[in-house]
């Protein structure tokens, strides 16, 4: 497990993060942990659009998700309609999936519920320690496409869960601390 070259140390690290973009996405933001509410938010539909793919599919589509999706901001999203919905459908930048489509806007809609609830998504998602536990409640509160294989990969995504292979060189930085 080596760092592609980039340096002349060899530095150990996840088996996934083989090559570009993975490598660079685990070594910079892979098990940061994340408080921002819009990261957040992005972090849970870019793994619900993953659902059946690969993340070094949806890695390569981010940039057209973010301008197709507003930059995430679920306030924007919460109220996309037809036309909007029909406009993403055309996109050929994002995985154009009617039902991730479709659950992206009622997780917007979801999200801001939360906030409502609980100040932040940040404030709400931190309190979880189990995947199953936090996708019951997400569906319960109306998310879709967010299973527990799909929350356990948000919760690593975002810090959550340190779930870094054991010598990786990012193990043992997940879980901190909120601030």
């Amino acid at each position: 497990m080596t760092n592609g070259g980039r340096d002349k140390e060899i530095v150990a690290r996840c088996s996934w993060a083989s090559h570009e973009p993975l490598l660079s996405y685990h070594d910079k933001e892979w098990g940061t942990p994340l408080h921002d509410d819009r990261r957040l938010f992005e972090f849970l539909v870019l793994e619900g659009a993953q659902a059946g793919l690969s993340w070094e599919t949806i890695l390569r589509k981010r940039t057209a998700y973010r301008k197709a999706f507003d930059r995430f901001v679920a306030a924007r999203i919460a109220r996309y309609g037809a036309r909007d919905v029909a406009r993403l459908m055309n996109d050929a930048g994002i995985v154009r999936n009617r039902a991730k489509i479709g659950a992206a806007i009622d997780n917007a809609r979801a999200f801001l519920e939360v906030r409502k609830e609980f100040g932040s998504f940040d404030a709400y998602v931190w309190r979880y320690k189990d995947p199953a536990v936090l996708s019951r409640d997400l569906r319960a509160r109306g998310f879709r496409f967010v299973g527990p294989t799909i929350v356990e990969s948000f919760m690593e995504a975002t810090g959550i869960l340190d779930h870094h292979e054991r010598g990786c060189f990012r193990r043992g930085r997940g879980r901190a601390p909120r601030g």
